[in-house]
């Protein structure tokens, strides 16, 4: 599914996928709540039953993510002689959907809506096609005014239930019709008579239950006026108005992705296939958020920290210490299909923790954090030790999933063919992504400035100890003077991956790339092989799997340059940075939502306009996030 093809509407757990006229028409899209599908179709059509003429779809926008406006029109001639105007609004579990029916002709009119509605409770991942189990539907219950689909499983109930209200002489004709896979869907009629100059008002509100609804309730999140007032001075430093739009794009997008808890508040990965809890998403997400919303953050270290791994769990990937991949409430993960409640396979999340809340200490100067979450980070420590460094090498490694039962690449390029020599045979084995180690290095560092504080000298002088020598450990082991660049990766023989990628851009946000390789290194990431114009290639254009509409094997992540960017900022690079940076703002402008998209096709970019990649989220978290942090570098370098 092309989803910028697509309206996407979101609030908290809840969201909507309609194609561009407003329909729940086919395929992956439909009305969602904690991972499963409660309505498949909705189908609206609009017609005068004297002329049978069809509507256009003059207005289709989401003028908020929770919110979508359209207008539809019947012409005769040069004028409008119909019109339906439509406002779609999401709330956590409804969606209210409100018609102004209007006769803006001379004469009286009759106006006929017809509403097809189906339901068929899928997990997400059946709805996407991962998994697929033939289930029991109940037909659709029929009572005035309402109607109400209904699944249950043993000690689960799911409903979906359809009210509408208009004016008397406006009452439905109500059917069922059996689809082809044997589904009984509801079909409702209107016959709306319309006066000239005259319109009426039909809505229908649609109500969600979900087991997970039952839970105690959570504090509100905070209104979209309130989440943006925080981010305003920063919108005013920038120069041009074209950047100050995709930047309150961001802004307000990274609202919607918020997901409220009882653990605490936490941004989903992206809409609408990412709306959970990603460890490694998250981590990042509310990293480059900071110093804005500082609460995001604690909130992000509450919750992965609650989830925290406890034992070891091999269909889980569970491990003491560890910190999650992803979490879902589907059906399927419930049931423990699938191993989403929660999933613990990522190498990266786990550092990533500590780095977070290193990040959030410095911002905030609060030292009770250090001790607030000290079972979680040096339980972290712990995992990194004893579990991540599986073969007492001195690296972070991971170990392939079987296909089937969980990620074979277990880092953030997680497409099972991302890891790869130069001859393009993928590696096998335990798996040294280079990033990785960067940001163990980083969490080191942050372990021995936390003992520090804590006034433990002995364990601070341990952990500057382990950064420096995994700093020295890892330039021998992945520096390749040839290609003037660090490896991908190790593979399970401790051979290097010795392709272009960039993984080794990252490097330089962690702080491990040694300062006598930083100018080759800078070279290598901004030349034309890495270098698109919009971003830095996933993998270089002179390596075997190089193919620039692939996941990760060519095409331009925002959020992976995002992060390019600020280490060679950090690195004295601010040129490359700061071009680096103009890429990304010019990118979301060109988008017609204007927002930067999960990923693009890596084609350089003087050959045609940014080459959309078809199923990227939009918005994504960490790429909404990527212009917040790096908007003061935009400020900054539009005044030097």
């Amino acid at each position: 599914m092309d989803l910028s093809r697509n309206i996407v509407l979101k609030e908290n757990y809840t969201f909507l996928v309609t194609d561009a006229d407003g329909n729940i028409n086919t395929g992956e899209q439909g009305l969602y709540s904690h991972d499963t599908r409660f309505l498949r179709h909705m189908i609206w059509s609009f017609s005068e039953p004297e002329s049978r003429k069809e509507f256009q779809t003059l207005v289709a926008h989401s003028s908020r993510p929770d919110q979508g406006v359209f207008h539809y029109s019947l012409i005769e001639g040069p004028s409008q002689i119909l019109g339906v105007q439509r406002r779609l609004y999401l709330r956590e579990g409804t969606l209210s959907d409100r018609f102004t029916l209007e006769n803006t002709d001379t004469q009286p009119r009759q106006l006929e809506l017809t509403l097809s509605l189906g339901a068929d409770f899928l997990d997400l991942f059946e709805a996407r096609g991962f998994y697929g189990e033939k289930r029991d539907l109940s037909s659709p219950e029929f009572d005035k005014g309402h109607i109400t689909f209904q699944y249950s499983d043993p000690g689960n109930e799911y409903l979906t239930r359809i009210e509408w209200f208009c004016e008397p002489d406006s009452a439905p004709e109500v059917s069922a019709e059996k689809q082809e896979d044997g589904v009984l869907e509801a079909v409702l009629r209107w016959q709306v008579n319309l006066e000239p100059g005259r319109s009426r008002v039909l809505e229908l509100k649609i109500d969600l239950t979900h087991p997970c609804m039952k839970k105690a309730e959570t504090p509100p999140l905070p209104s979209y006026d309130d989440w943006r007032k925080e981010f305003l001075p920063a919108a005013s430093l920038l120069k041009y108005g074209q950047d100050r739009v995709v930047l309150e794009q961001a802004v307000q997008d990274l609202r919607a992705l918020m997901l409220s808890s009882e653990q605490g508040d936490i941004p989903a990965a992206g809409i609408p296939w990412f709306v959970a809890a990603f460890g490694r998403d998250s981590l990042l997400t509310a990293y480059m958020l900071l110093p804005h919303h500082s609460w995001v953050a604690r909130g992000v270290l509450e919750y992965l920290g609650y989830y925290q791994g406890t034992e070891h769990n091999d269909f889980r990937g569970e491990e003491p210490g560890k910190i999650m991949h992803e979490i879902r409430f589907g059906e399927l993960a419930q049931k423990e299909l699938v191993p989403h409640n929660p999933y613990y396979g990522t190498i990266d999340a786990t550092p990533l923790y500590i780095i977070l809340l290193e990040k959030l200490w410095e911002y905030t100067g609060d030292d009770s954090l250090l001790k607030t979450f000290r079972p979680n980070w040096e339980a972290c420590l712990d995992w990194m030790l004893e579990h991540g460094d599986r073969d007492n090498d001195g690296f972070l490694e991971y170990i392939s999933a079987e296909p089937g039962k969980g990620l074979v690449v277990q880092s953030w390029k997680d497409s099972d063919d991302s890891m790869s020599h130069s001859d393009g045979t993928l590696a096998s084995g335990y798996i040294r992504p280079a990033e990785v180690q960067g940001y163990a290095y980083r969490a080191f560092s942050a372990a021995s400035k936390f003992y520090h504080e804590l006034g433990m000298e002995a364990e601070a002088d341990t952990y500057t100890r382990k950064a420096e020598e995994l700093q020295k450990r890892f330039d021998a082991a992945f520096w390749n003077d040839e290609m003037k660049c660090y490896a991908m990766a190790l593979d399970g023989e401790h051979k290097p991956l010795m392709v272009k990628s960039s993984n080794a851009g990252q490097l330089f946000w962690s702080g491990i790339v040694s300062g006598h390789r930083a100018a080759e290194l800078a070279a290598t990431i901004m030349s034309s092989e890495l270098y698109s114009g919009w971003g830095i290639r996933t993998l270089g254009t002179g390596e075997m799997r190089y193919n620039p509409v692939s996941y990760h094997n060519g095409s331009v992540w925002p959020h992976d340059t995002a992060l390019i960017a600020k280490g060679l900022w950090n690195y004295g690079y601010r040129r490359e940075a700061g071009q680096l940076v103009r890429d990304l703002f010019d990118l979301a402008s060109s988008q017609s939502d204007k927002r930067l998209p999960e990923l693009i096709a890596g084609y350089p970019r003087g050959s045609s306009p940014p080459v959309p990649y078809p199923v990227a989220c939009r918005p994504q978290a960490w790429d909404a996030a990527a212009l917040v942090y790096l908007q003061p570098l935009l400020a900054r370098d539009s005044e030097e």
